[in-house]
């Protein structure tokens, strides 16, 4: 055999990745932590897309959630054709290339306002993005879950991932959750700021801040400090949504540990 040459170049090279436990924590955490994204739309009118950049929140169950006014050039298209698609990730110094992100490929689902879906989307939407408060209620603006089929990862040069839905639906028990969502959220942002602070230096890796949690599900917890989004995840998902409150307190007890911070 000639050594000068690769023993395999007649294979092709396997670009996509094994699909790991570590991707798929990376992807929904970009997920989780997006502020905005890049909406891509149909135009049936000239078949070509259209991309826009959008606000995002997350649903309880993970799916992303966007707010739109039927006046924006992206409403009536996304209405026509729901097949759409959201790329998320931030871009930091050096190589915009180098930075994790992750397309979503997904069918936008207009969300009623006075059902209980739609209650439980405008009050995590607006923990999100508490400015969109301001026209959130107009008439002509409506939520959409961007419900996802599949998804295309890039964790950086050389670590391309394709994942199912199922790899990113939140695990354990969404519906518990989110009725008891509003009332532990208001409780631990009035009386525990303190272990909330914690939870972000500590596990959220985020350092100091005015901390607050946004939103909760049964697989961690959403904090915002101004702009700031950090991401942190429970031991493991809530089946059980009443052990939420345990939970809650085991993580403040580890950090405490952690950081020698008395009780």
């Amino acid at each position: 055999m000639d050594r000068s040459e690769p023993a395999d170049k007649d294979q092709p090279k396997q670009v996509i990745r094994e699909t790991d436990d570590d991707a798929i924590r990376l992807a929904r955490k970009l997920i989780a932590t997006a502020r905005h994204g890049a909406l891509a739309v149909i135009y049936r009118e000239t078949g070509f897309p259209g991309a826009s950049r959008v606000a995002l929140a997350t649903d309880i169950d993970g799916t992303p959630i966007i707010l739109v006014s039927a006046l924006s050039g992206h409403t009536k298209p996304m209405l026509d054709e729901p097949r759409t698609s959201l790329m998320l990730g931030e871009v930091g110094k050096g190589d915009p290339l180098a930075h994790p992100r992750i397309t979503l490929f997904t069918r936008a689902r207009r969300i009623e306002r006075d059902s209980d879906d739609g209650r439980r989307v405008r009050r995590r939407y607006l923990a999100r993005q508490p400015k969109a408060a301001l026209y959130a209620d107009f008439g002509d603006f409506a939520f959409f879950r961007m419900e996802i089929e599949r998804a295309s990862l890039n964790g950086g040069f050389g670590k391309a991932y394709e994942l199912t839905a199922e790899d990113l639906a939140v695990q354990g028990d969404p519906a518990g959750v989110a009725e008891m969502e509003d009332g532990a959220v208001a409780h631990m942002n009035e009386d525990h700021r303190e272990a909330i602070g914690l939870y972000a230096r500590v596990f959220g890796k985020a350092g100091d801040g005015s901390w607050r949690i946004a939103t909760l599900d049964p697989e961690g917890m959403d904090l915002v400090d101004g702009d700031r989004i950090c991401r942190v995840w429970f031991p493991a998902p809530l089946h059980h949504a009443a052990d939420l409150r345990k939970v809650l307190v085991q993580l403040a007890a580890d950090a405490r540990k952690q950081t020698g911070v008395a009780e």
